[in-house]
């Protein structure tokens, strides 16, 4: 067996919220063969197997009594190129932001919105990951994923990922499917999504009339740094709490309450409301209970100033979502995957 399998692991390096907990097993994959053998072993000792990506995305809760596999698989290649449209596959444990660098210096056009979004490439499909008005499931051209169930590998197309807000056929059935390879479906010509304020703004300070995607890119980055803390500097893990979709009805009444309510309409008449400026205006924005916290510039982040466990972080997030809940009547949902 070429799989090396490490007792009692600390998982405080891999995950960005920086908790600290132990797996009981430990292991990184940097083949499919790796993946299998990990499942068979996982299999044998009578554990869990339980996949991590870039550990940006989870809230460690106690020590993990499981065979924990890393996903260290690299390799980035083009599929298919017709000269306008090219298919990029990248192998699941391909940093994500990396990845997207490297795109756009191949010329590629479609991920620039994305941009410094932490995390792997296996693991954007499964919280249909997005930012300023761009989704996995917008670039998507499909995915290889190994079955536990039976032991075989799978391709998905588009239909069959059931892509949703933050949701996926993979997250809903959690566990079953080990993502391989992912691929995106990407152009050549540019054809950029402008459509949030802040994109615009930053690029109009900076002179750019004509933007290339990795003006956007540049943008973007940017605007994600000032606003959100650096993972290496201060624990979190992105975006705590999905943004909730409420009725109009419902919207109608907060705008009558707040005349700076932010909202967003969406297609099939619901109305997107901004979870932080929820969080913010009910005063969580900057607060502190110990080492667990609400982040000073973003109220959407909860963050770990050193020595916070994940039932901390956990428990400041059931406090926050009571509160929204009672002063608002809306429901705040926990984005990151608890275990």
């Amino acid at each position: 067996m070429s799989l090396s399998i490490e007792l009692n692991r600390s998982l405080k390096p891999f995950n960005t919220l920086a908790v600290e907990a132990s797996a009981a097993r430990f292991a990184e994959a940097h083949s499919d063969q790796d993946v299998i053998e990990a499942l068979a072993e996982s299999r044998q000792l009578n554990l869990p197997l339980w996949i991590l990506g870039g550990g940006s995305n989870l809230v460690l809760t106690g020590d993990v009594n499981a065979l924990v596999l890393r996903m260290g698989t690299l390799g980035i290649r083009i599929i298919e190129d017709d000269g306008e449209r090219v298919v990029v596959e990248a192998a699941a444990g391909e940093p994500w932001h990396p990845f997207v660098l490297h795109c756009l210096e191949l010329g590629l056009c479609g991920l620039e919105n994305l941009s410094l979004i932490p995390g792997t490439v296996g693991a954007a499909p499964i919280q249909n990951v997005g930012a300023y008005g761009v989704e996995i499931k917008d670039v998507f051209a499909g995915l290889t994923a190994l079955d536990r169930e039976t032991g075989s590998t799978v391709d998905f197309e588009l239909a069959a990922c059931e892509f949703g807000y933050r949701e996926s056929l993979f997250k809903r059935q959690a566990g079953r499917f080990i993502i391989l390879r992912v691929r995106f479906l990407l152009t050549r010509s540019i054809n950029l999504r402008l459509d949030y304020g802040p994109v615009r703004q930053w690029l109009q300070q900076h002179a750019i009339l004509s933007p290339t995607p990795m003006d956007v890119s540049r943008a973007i980055s940017a605007i994600r740094s000032e606003k959100l803390p650096d993972p290496k500097i201060l624990g979190n893990a992105g975006s705590f709490f999905k943004n909730p979709v409420v009725s109009e009805s419902v919207a109608e009444a907060l705008r009558r309450r707040y005349a700076d309510l932010v909202a967003f309409p969406q297609d099939d008449g619901q109305v997107k409301l901004a979870a932080g400026w929820l969080i913010e205006k009910a005063g969580w924005k900057g607060y502190r209970n110990g080492d667990a916290g609400v982040h000073g510039l973003q109220a959407l982040v909860l963050v770990n100033y050193g020595h916070a466990t994940g039932r901390q972080i956990l428990a400041l997030a059931r406090e926050i979502q009571a509160d929204i809940a009672e002063r608002f009547g809306v429901q705040l949902e926990v984005e990151p995957n608890i275990l």
